[in-house]
């Protein structure tokens, strides 16, 4: 790192929102049941002016999505606040909203209601007088009292009877009210829906988070078990390049600088937590044991088995190099016969199945079995990779030693 670098400043965060199509049509959903809803019932009941009334009624309609809207507007103030704070400020913030739309309603409907009442009373016999009282005449030859002009202490006689006053009728604000009582759980029903809405979309962003987090923290432990194999076979490679300038084998040591120069161009081309090709990994082995038939040239023997179809097979890059290494270490350089190490794929029940064998010593005498450093790298790797649903065996057979990797088969698509 160079420490006279500026540090970057940290990305903000973008805020979480439902997407406001989404909150559009939840809207639209919830004032258009309203409007289905109503129309039916002033069809059930048999209400005058249907087609006046539903016109009328789509533009209430209309009028309390964009309302609504308004309404979010303000809920988005909290979007991030605590749930009671949410209730809150739904029950507060749809107060004036209701209120709106119940204006809007009753202006809307303020002169059909007024049609309504009048052929209403025509029909049962009301009339309304020219101060909007309404009446209901009397039969003929029947007469009330009613009280005279007020200060005159005398009543006068009337052959009408007054059923609703004008000041009785004339209560706007009692109708609004009304209304906008209505309305006002209409719009908590949606906001306790847009609160829904919101809390998927924060939990979803939260599982996406949490994933992106085991991701990287995945890709993290590949890295770090990838990284453990390079400085280990750096040094033994090393190792040999020095045995061989000190012995003056000058043109073995220049095949085999050339060697580690192919192998280590092969192997770090590729993104240590990447796969490779099944091919690739069996030609970084070839390079690989090419080198170390340098160190042992009467000794070392190599066989590889890759069937045609398993060759664009997906593996852990350099997932067999601490095996080969083992078996050039405690085999090959372990005895002073011939030693053939046997690298082979092949297909098992939709399982691709490594094996990585030589025909040493198996277990030298005294010396401790178990999975070591290389062979828990192995098995380490190929669990982080592929979860639990993976086989590693590694055992001395009669004859040699064997280790085998079963993995799910990957081909491209």
């Amino acid at each position: 790192m160079d420490f006279n670098e500026t540090p970057k400043a940290p990305e903000k965060v973008a805020p979480i929102s439902v997407p406001f199509r989404t909150v559009l049509l939840s809207m639209v959903v919830l004032w258009s049941t309203y409007f289905i809803l109503i129309t039916l019932r002033s069809y059930i009941f048999d209400l005058d002016m249907q087609g006046e009334m539903a016109l009328r009624r789509a533009l209430v309609t209309a009028a309390g999505i964009g309302l609504t809207v308004v309404l979010w507007a303000l809920l988005r103030l909290v979007d991030r606040k605590p749930l009671w704070a949410k209730i809150g400020a739904a029950i507060l913030f749809a107060i004036p909203v209701a209120i709106a739309i119940g204006q809007i309603n009753h202006f809307a409907f303020e002169d059909v209601q007024e049609e309504l009442e009048q052929r209403f009373a025509e029909e049962r016999g009301f009339r309304f007088d020219a101060e909007g009282n309404l009446l209901y005449d009397l039969p003929e030859g029947v007469k009330i009292k009613a009280p005279g002009p007020e200060g005159s202490g005398r009543p006068q006689i009337s052959e009408s009877l007054i059923v609703a006053p004008a000041s009785m009728r004339d209560e706007t604000w009692k109708t609004v009210l009304e209304i906008a009582l209505g309305r006002y759980f209409l719009l908590l029903a949606w906001a306790s829906t847009y609160f829904a809405l919101l809390a998927g979309v924060q939990a979803r962003t939260a599982e996406r988070r949490e994933q992106q987090f085991r991701s990287a923290a995945k890709a993290a432990e590949l890295r770090s078990l990838r990284y453990q194999v390079n400085p280990h076979f750096l040094f033994n490679t090393l190792n040999s390049l020095s045995a061989l300038v000190m012995t003056g084998k000058t043109d073995s040591a220049e095949r085999m600088i050339q060697t580690i120069s192919r192998f280590y161009r092969h192997s770090l081309a590729d993104d240590p937590t990447n796969d490779v090709y099944l091919e690739d990994e069996f030609d970084l082995q070839k390079l690989y044991l090419d080198i170390e038939e340098v160190r042992f040239p009467d000794r070392l023997r190599s066989n590889f088995e890759l069937p045609e179809d398993l060759q664009k097979a997906r593996v852990p890059g350099m997932i067999l190099q601490p095996l080969v290494e083992n078996s050039v270490k405690y085999a090959v350089s372990a005895v002073a016969r011939p030693i053939t190490i046997t690298v082979s794929a092949r297909e098992e029940f939709d399982r691709l199945v490594v094996t990585v064998s030589d025909d040493g010593p198996g277990v030298p005498e005294g010396a401790p079995h178990g999975f070591g450093i290389g062979l828990a790298n192995v098995r380490d790797r190929i669990v982080a990779r592929f979860g639990p649903d993976i086989a590693f065996t590694s055992a001395p057979l009669p004859g040699g030693y064997k280790t085998e990797i079963r993995i799910p088969l990957s081909r491209p698509a």
